[in-house]
Formats: structure tokens, sequence, C-alpha cells
């Protein structure tokens, strides 16, 4: 599952993320070189994404991707698959920088499709915050013992349905998918994933959590993974997965600040094809993603 318990740029400059790292914490991204200097007073890079610590917070003043930038042909670049924009639901619990980069794809076109409605167990959050400072509703799901609101899973699908949503994009969102609502949209609910599933997954393994089990085991890579839900936590059939090697000198943080923005990327491309609908189901129940460019090549 996707990390929860960062606090992802709530009210800082559209350039810059802070992540406050709680006690639970989320992942981040990307790169291979190794830092200029462990040594967090002072800015130091790590690949593609470039950090600075300030006391308990860790500032990612720039993180870049292969994403190419809005304006730049991006019709040709990404194409505009069906001639119907797609109605995404996306679920957070936390500060939602998954969601954020759908949502900033989504407005700048490399996404056919809109976050229509945003659901939340915690509609305190930074990314029910966010949602809300761009107009998209927000629900509550599920209901909360110290709370009125929320809603069961039944209603929530029939609210669901009512926003005429054809995709859900779980993005930080901790709790378990229920059954009533998986058998309402087969094979249209995805989940990102901190790890290379299907090791270091399952309930408990969210935020730093995962990155410190990866570095603990020796594994030599890590990585995040986008898959379609299922019943469990983590075990549905696996997308797309993006490889991040672990540095010797790593600590998880630091692995969580490279793998977040390979999340941010793999999260975007994948559903970028899921709206062009180039989703392919193999014979054997194994789902791949047909090139757009080559309509004969698989991801």
């Amino acid at each position: 599952m996707d990390a929860v318990g960062l606090n992802l740029g709530n009210r800082v400059p559209s350039n810059r993320i802070v992540i406050n790292f709680l006690e639970r914490t989320h992942s981040t991204s990307f790169g291979t070189s190794r830092p200029q200097k462990v040594d967090f007073a002072k800015v130091c890079s790590y690949g593609n994404v470039t950090l600075r610590k300030q006391g308990g917070a860790l500032e990612v003043l720039q993180c870049r991707n292969s994403l190419p930038e809005a304006g730049s042909s991006l019709e040709e670049k990404y194409g505009s698959g069906s001639s119907v924009r797609k109605n995404l639901a996306v679920f957070v619990s936390g500060g939602g920088s998954n969601f954020r980069s759908i949502h900033h794809a989504s407005i700048n076109g490399l996404i056919h499709g809109d976050v229509v409605v945003l659901v939340t167990d915690k509609p305190g959050c930074g990314g029910a915050e966010y949602a809300r400072d761009h107009n998209i509703p927000v629900i509550q799901f599920p209901k909360s013992k110290y709370s009125l609101e929320g809603l069961s899973p039944t209603d929530l699908v029939i609210s669901l349905r009512k926003w005429k949503i054809q995709y859900i994009l779980l993005a930080g969102f901790l709790k378990l998918i229920p059954t009533e609502l998986v058998q309402a949209f087969p094979r249209s609910i995805l989940n990102i994933h901190p790890s290379l599933l299907p090791a270091f997954g399952g309930k408990g393994y969210y935020g730093v959590k995962v990155h410190k089990a990866v570095i603990a085991s020796g594994a030599r890579y890590s990585g995040p993974t986008v898959h379609f839900v299922d019943e469990h936590y983590d075990t549905g059939r696996i997308l797309a997965q993006k490889v991040v090697p672990v540095l010797a000198n790593d600590t998880a943080e630091q692995l969580a600040a490279r793998v977040l923005c390979e999340e941010h990327q793999v999260y975007v491309e994948v559903v970028s094809a899921l709206c062009e609908d180039r989703i392919v189901w193999r014979e054997d129940g194994v789902p791949l993603i047909r090139s757009r460019e080559n309509p004969n090549e698989y991801n």
C-alpha cells in the first residue's frame, strides 16, 4: 500500500515539498548516484532528487523525472486515447502526494481523465485539504466511531455510481477495501505500494516500515509497484514496477526519498494507460500495458 503519515506539501511554494517524517511515513523518489554528503544539515543530491533536512523535516528541493512538461506537445507525446475522459476517484489517508501528482497530470493533459471525487478516512488530512482547495468533493469513508459522518460500504458504492466513477485509485489509503467495493468495480481499482511486491507487502507494511524492512533484509533493489486491488492487502495482480537501487549507506528516509519520485512517475504513466484503454489482460489473468507507439508491444 502507499505509505501514509507523511505531511506532504502543505502550504509551501509549488516548487517545494516538505516531508515531515512522523511515526508513519511515506516513500519517495529516484536515482542511482550516491549522496554528495550524508550530512543533512546541508543540501545533498540523490540522483534525480535534491534534498535538505532541517530539524525533523526533509525538504525535497527538486524532483526530476522523464514526464514531458506541460504545453510541450502533450497530445503528440501521450495521445488522448478514448474520446471520452474517464471519471476517477482517489482514496487517501494522508498528505496525498501521489494524488496531487495525478491531479496535476490530469489538468496538464497527461491523463485523459478527471479526479471528480476524493475519498478519505481522515477528512482533516493534507490530501483532503488539497482537494477542497481545488474544488474536488470529499467523501468520508468508512464511518468513524468518533463521528456521525462517513459512509457504509454499500452507501459508498452508491455514491461512486452517482459520480459515474470508472476507476478508483488508492494513493496512501490505509484501510482495507471492502468486498462490496471490489465486486462493484472489478479490475477497476489500483493501488501503489512502495516496494517490489510480492516482497515487503501485506498488513502492517506501509510508509517507513517498508523501507526499514528492505534495508534490514539486505535487498539490493526496491521500488514502487502499481497493482490491481482485491479483498486483501497488496495481493492483487501486478501491473507495473520501477526499480530503485538500495545504496550501501541508505537510511530508510533516504531510500524513501528516491522511491517516491518514481511513484509519482509510474502512477501517472499507468493511469494514463488506464484512461486510454491500453490495459490488456493475458489469458492467465496477468495485466499488461500496451505501448501507445507500437500496439504490438507490451510493458
